[in-house]
């Protein structure tokens, strides 16, 4: 994905600019009316002044009081993400594109309403026009109702524990399944012993947001030079940290400058090319649940469940990915490790349930079964992350919970230690 798609997908999910979209729509829709005289064809009806005008009080005041009311629950519901799942999940509730359409259709439906009043007042409609005006009004009822019976049902689960999961399993996925149409994010894998060169710094401090590999790429084809990048998205950058590696010819202070520009960095991470990202939010969300304030063990078992799943996708389908033929070839793109996923999943889960048999017990089932699937490497990283939890088990659990521990490993066909 070049910069300029990455840009325009961002200004999609941003609330202004659908909400604004949608309120010049209205004032459009209101203001276009008055050039109903131009229709070749009269309209069957005749509405008079003071109907219309009814009608548009009627939608001015209510959609100014759903509108207040919409922004409200969508505030608490920030609140609610916060406190009971993960901060990092509210970018999800702001991005989304059915509350962006419900908030834009409420706002654009007032501006419509308060244009057509003004011009109504002044007389700018002729009878035509109001005819159109009225038309445009029935249809603008028809998209309130339908915007309302969809909010009402979304704002039954909106900010709630299992909704919000439900959001970053989905971000995550996506990120994973971009990642694995476009692995190395288009170059080539760049091995662990590559040559040491002089490499261009960064001259920021943040996280790698998103890298332009497809600007990269023209770069070096007109430079005719090959380039290896040292860092992926998530990565955080302090002043100094070395971007990329130039093979092939001297750096330069104009060839630095313009490889900086292609690494977007920011104050905080995004879910878009960092699928790292959205396993580590997943997981503080059952962090938080196994914290004596929250008690809540069924979110941290049912998040076990998802990373599972995550994992699943992931150990089944990257091996694959890294067969595919480099789109960008003069590029060497380092890999995302199993090891660091599965310890990005599961490592802090194993350390906060290892005094709770049932979420113990579904974590060691977990990584028993991705110990299973996937390459070598995927099941070495699984089976290091089971060996960590059973040893935090038998340290942390009474002995009973002991007992039943070694049985459990006993009937996944393996041997837990002695403590």
């Amino acid at each position: 994905m070049s910069r300029l798609r990455w840009i325009l997908s961002r200004l999609r999910r941003t609330l202004w600019v659908r909400v604004s979209f949608y309120a010049v729509l209205g004032v459009f829709a209101a203001i276009a009316a008055t050039l109903a005289s131009l229709l070749p064809w009269p309209l069957p009806i005749d509405i008079s002044a003071e109907a219309i005008d009814s009608l548009l009080n009627v939608i001015a005041s209510s959609m100014l009081a759903v509108t207040t009311f919409s922004v409200t629950a969508l505030t608490s519901a920030y609140g609610s993400a916060t406190s009971n799942a993960t901060p990092r999940a509210t970018r999800l509730l702001t991005e989304d594109d059915f509350i962006q359409s419900v908030l834009a259709t409420f706002i654009g439906s007032f501006l419509f309403s308060i244009v057509g009043l003004v011009a109504l007042r002044v007389s700018v409609y002729g009878p035509q026009g109001r005819a159109l005006l009225f038309v445009t009004t029935v249809l603008v009822i028809v998209l309130i109702v339908l915007a309302l019976l969809r909010w009402i049902h979304q704002l039954t689960k909106l900010g709630r524990v299992g909704d919000t999961i439900d959001r970053l399993e989905n971000a995550t996925r996506r990120s994973m399944e971009a990642r694995l149409d476009l692995p190395f994010l288009g170059g080539r894998p760049l091995p662990p012993d590559a040559p040491a060169a002089p490499a261009v710094l960064s001259d920021q401090v943040g996280y790698v947001e998103f890298i332009d590999t497809a600007a990269l790429s023209d770069l070096c084809d007109k430079q005719d030079l090959h380039l290896d990048i040292r860092v992926l998205p998530g990565a955080f950058l302090y002043h100094g940290t070395p971007l990329a590696v130039i093979q092939g010819q001297p750096l330069t202070e104009d060839l630095a400058a313009a490889i900086r520009r292609a690494f977007t960095i920011a104050r905080a991470r995004s879910f878009d090319q960092d699928p790292r990202f959205g396993i580590i939010a997943l997981a503080e969300v059952a962090l938080r649940a196994l914290s004596p304030a929250v008690n809540d063990p069924g979110t941290a078992i049912d998040v076990i469940g998802r990373q599972a799943r995550l994992l699943t996708l992931w150990s089944e389908g990257w091996h694959k990915a890294e067969l595919h033929r480099a789109r960008y070839p003069r590029l060497r793109v380092p890999p995302l490790r199993y090891d660091d996923i599965h310890d990005d999943a599961f490592r802090l889960i194993g350390r906060d349930a290892a005094g709770q048999i049932d979420v113990l017990t579904r974590l060691l089932k977990a990584l028993d079964a991705l110990t299973r699937i996937g390459p070598d490497a995927a099941r070495q990283a699984a089976e290091a992350q089971l060996r960590l939890a059973c040893a935090r088990g038998l340290e942390g659990l009474p002995a009973p919970d002991k007992d039943r521990l070694r049985r459990l490993m006993e009937d996944l066909g393996r041997v837990a230690g002695r403590a």
